[in-house]
C-alpha cells in the first residue's frame, strides 16, 4: 500500500512540474525525488510524502499538498499540523478551520496552537480567544501566543492578566510582556517586570534599552545599554535611534563610528538621524559611504532631499537608485519622487515615473494613485489627474483615492466640482474623514461658497468620531477672509473652545492684508506674537499693510523690529528649466555662472519689448489723425 502511494506521489509530482520545464529543468527536478528515496535521508522519522507534503506547505504551494495529503492512506498529526499550517500561512483560516474540525483528524497541542496563532495574525480575535479556552492542553508556547496576540492587539491588560495565571513562564514570556508594555508607552511597568525577572537575556535587555528611548528617557537607556552582560547589533540600533529620534545626534554618531559590526538598519538610522537634524550634506556623506543599499536606503536620502526642498538632488538620487538596479523603488520611493515632482512642477519628469509605476507591481496602490494625482494636479494637468481617478474600478477606490481628487478640484478653485465629488463618495458608501473636510474647506475658500464651507464644517464638527484640528479652523478664518468678511471671522475666533494658533491668526493676517484693513491687522499682530510666533512674514506682510494705507512711519517701524530681532524674510525666486537642469533666480542676484551673458540676454528682450510698445503708440497717434 505505502509503494502504491509514494509512486503516486511521484508521477503526480512529475505531472505538476514536468509540462512547464525544459529538459535541463526536468533533471533538475527529478533530484529532489531521487535524493527522497535515497538512503542518505537525514529524517527517518519523517516518511517519504510527508516530507514531500511538509515542503510544499512550506513553500506556500497548499493546493498540490492538498491533493498529495488527500492520496495519502494514512496520515499523523504531523502532516494534519503542516497542512493546517499551510493554510494558515495563505491566509485562508476558513479551510483551516475545516481540516481542523473534521472527525478524522488528529491534533495535538501544537496544532491547537497553530490555528490560536493563525486566528490571532488574521485579527479574529474572539475566534482566538475561543479556541485558547476550549484546548484540552495548552504548553508554554500557548500561554506565550496568546499573550503576544492580546499584547499586539493593544489588550495589554488582558495580556497581564494571563501572564499571571500561566503555571510556568520562560524568557520568552517576560519578554513578551515587558515589549507590550513598551509599546504601549507604560514604561514603568516594564522596567517594574524587567526587574523581577529571574533569567534575563540580550532581548529583555534591548527591549528596556528601547522602551526607555522611546518615551525620551534617553539617559536612563544608556545606563541599562551600558550594564548590559553581552550586546547584538540590534542592542546597538536600538541605542543610536534612541539618542536620533530625541534630536541628540552627535551622541548617536559617537556611538554609531565604535560599532563593532553594522546592518542596514544601523546605516539607515544614522541617515535618517541627520535628514531629521537637518544635516541633509552628513546624510548624504554617510550614504556614499555605504558598502551596500538596500531599498529603505535609498528612498531615506531621496525623502530627505525632498523635505529639504533639494527637489533635483532627490530626483538625481533616484536616477541612480535605477542605474545601480540592485534594488526596485517600492511605495514610498514613488511617492517621495512624484512629491518631488509636484513641488517643482516638473510634468516631464513625473510623467517618465508614471511610466515607470505603470509597469510595476504598485500601479494599483491607493497610495501611489493618490500621489499621482497630486502630481497631476500641481503641475496644472487637472484631465490628465481626473482620467487616473476614473481609469481604476469603482469597486477599487478607497477613501484616499476619493480624498486626492477632492484635493485637485479644491486645488485649482474649481468648488463646485469638489462638492460635486464629495456627493458620489457618500453615495458609494464612503464616511468621510478630517482630510476630506479639509479639502472641502479649502475647496470652499478658494471657491467663495462661504456658507457652503461653514455647513461642512459644522457637519465635522457633530462628528464626534473625528476630531477638528488646526487646519480646520485656519481654512475656515481663510474662507470668511477671502470673502472680506472679518468680523465673522473674530465672532467665529472667540466662538472656538481652542486657543487659535499662530497660523489661524496668520490667515486673518493675510485677509487683513488683501482687504486693507489695518486696525484689525494691528490687534491680529499683537495677538500672533503673543502666541511666541517670531515668523519674519508675520512683520513684512505688517509692513506692507502700513505701507499701502499711507502709514509709512509705522511700517519702518515694523521693519526696524524685525531687524533688531535678526529675522529675515527668505527672497522669493523664479526658476526655469533649461534641458534637465533648474536655475532659481532673486531680484539683484548676480551668483549664477552665466549672470552676464542672461543679462544680455533679458536686457535685449526689454529693449525690443520698449520699442515694439512706442511703436505701437505711434501707430495709434497716426491712426487718430487720420480720423
Amino acid at each position: 500500500m505505502q509503494s502504491r502511494a509514494w509512486s503516486r506521489l511521484k508521477s503526480y509530482y512529475r505531472r505538476a512540474t514536468l509540462p512547464i520545464s525544459d529538459h535541463v529543468r526536468s533533471n533538475q527536478l527529478s533530484n529532489p525525488l531521487r535524493s527522497i528515496s535515497s538512503s542518505s535521508y537525514t529524517k527517518p522519522s519523517v516518511t517519504r510524502p510527508e516530507w514531500l507534503i511538509s515542503s510544499l506547505c512550506k513553500e506556500g504551494r497548499i493546493t498540490e499538498a492538498r491533493k498529495l495529503f488527500d492520496e495519502l492512506p494514512e496520515r499523523d498529526v504531523i502532516t494534519w499540523t503542516d497542512v493546517i499550517n499551510g493554510y494558515i500561512k495563505s491566509g485562508n483560516m476558513r479551510e483551516a478551520r475545516e481540516l481542523f474540525d473534521r472527525s478524522d483528524s488528529r491534533k495535538n497541542v501544537v496544532t491547537w496552537t497553530a490555528m490560536v496563532r493563525g486566528y490571532l495574525q488574521s485579527k479574529q480575535f474572539s475566534a482566538a480567544e475561543m479556541l485558547f479556552q476550549a484546548m484540552p492542553e495548552r504548553n508554554i508556547v500557548s500561554w506565550n501566543t496568546m499573550i503576544d496576540g492580546y499584547a499586539q492587539s493593544g489588550r495589554i491588560d488582558k495580556a497581564l492578566e494571563l501572564f499571571d495565571e500561566m503555571p510556568e513562564r520562560n524568557v520568552v514570556s517576560w519578554n513578551t510582556m515587558i515589549k507590550g508594555l513598551v509599546m504601549r508607552g507604560r514604561i514603568d511597568e516594564a522596567m517594574s517586570l524587567f526587574e523581577r525577572m529571574p533569567v534575563r537575556d540580550v532581548k529583555s535587555w534591548t527591549a528596556v534599552v528601547d522602551g526607555l528611548a522611546k518615551n525620551g528617557k534617553v539617559d536612563e537607556a544608556r545606563r541599562v545599554f551600558d550594564c548590559m552582560p553581552e550586546r547584538n547589533i540590534v542592542s546597538w540600533n536600538a541605542m543610536i535611534t534612541g539618542y536620533a529620534h530625541n534630536n541628540r545626534i552627535e551622541e548617536a554618531d559617537q556611538l554609531f563610528q565604535v560599532m563593532p559590526e553594522r546592518d542596514f538598519a544601523s546605516w539607515n538610522t544614522m541617515i535618517t538621524g541627520f535628514i531629521r537634524n537637518g544635516e541633509v550634506d552628513r546624510a548624504c556623506v554617510l550614504f556614499h559611504r555605504m558598502p551596500e543599499k538596500n531599498v529603505i536606503s535609498w528612498t531615506t536620502m531621496i525623502t530627505g532631499y525632498v523635505q529639504a526642498k533639494e527637489n533635483e538632488n532627490g530626483l538625481k538620487v533616484f536616477s541612480n537608485m535605477l542605474r545601480d538596479g540592485c534594488v526596485k523603488p517600492n511605495v514610498g520611493t514613488y511617492v517621495s519622487v512624484l512629491s518631488a515632482c509636484s513641488d517643482m512642477a516638473g510634468l516631464v519628469e513625473g510623467r517618465q515615473i508614471h511610466q515607470l509605476v505603470s509597469k510595476s507591481v504598485h500601479q494599483k496602490n491607493e497610495i501611489v494613485t493618490s500621489a499621482l494625482i497630486n502630481m497631476y494636479s500641481k503641475c496644472g494637468e487637472l484631465v490628465a489627474a481626473r482620467k487616473i481617478f476614473d481609469s481604476g474600478m469603482v469597486s477599487q477606490r478607497d477613501l484616499i483615492s476619493w480624498n486626492s481628487m477632492i484635493a485637485v478640484y479644491a486645488h485649482h478653485g474649481l468648488g463646485k466640482e469638489a462638492i460635486e465629488m464629495y456627493d458620489q463618495m457618500r453615495k458609494h458608501g464612503f464616511k468621510p474623514s478630517e482630510v476630506t473636510y479639509l479639502n472641502l474647506l479649502s475647496a470652499c475658500s478658494h471657491a467663495g461658497l462661504v456658507d457652503k464651507g461653514m455647513e461642512f464644517f459644522e457637519e465635522l464638527v457633530r462628528d464626534k468620531s473625528l476630531s477638528v484640528r488646526e487646519d480646520h479652523y485656519t481654512c475656515v478664518v481663510d474662507l470668511f477672509g477671502r470673502a472680506g468678511r472679518l468680523k465673522d471671522v473674530f465672532k467665529f475666533i472667540n466662538s472656538v473652545d481652542a486657543k487659535p494658533s499662530g497660523s489661524v491668526y496668520g490667515a486673518l493676517l493675510s485677509a487683513c492684508n488683501v482687504h486693507g484693513e489695518v486696525s484689525i491687522a494691528s490687534e491680529v499682530v499683537k495677538k500672533v506674537l503673543e502666541t511666541g510666533a517670531d515668523d519674519a512674514g508675520t512683520y513684512v506682510m505688517m509692513s506692507n499693510i502700513y505701507k499701502r494705507s499711507g502709514k509709512r512711519e509705522e511700517a519702518a517701524e515694523m521693519r526696524m523690529k524685525m531687524k533688531e530681532r535678526g529675522l529675515k524674510k527668505p527672497p522669493g525666486c523664479s526658476w526655469v528649466k533649461v534641458g534637465f537642469g533648474w536655475h532659481a533666480f532673486v531680484v539683484g542676484d548676480f551668483s549664477h555662472p552665466q549672470f552676464e551673458a542672461l543679462y544680455w540676454v533679458v536686457t535685449g528682450l526689454s529693449n525690443n519689448t520698449r520699442k515694439n510698445m512706442t511703436s505701437d503708440v505711434e501707430e495709434d497717434k497716426l491712426l487718430l489723425l487720420f480720423l
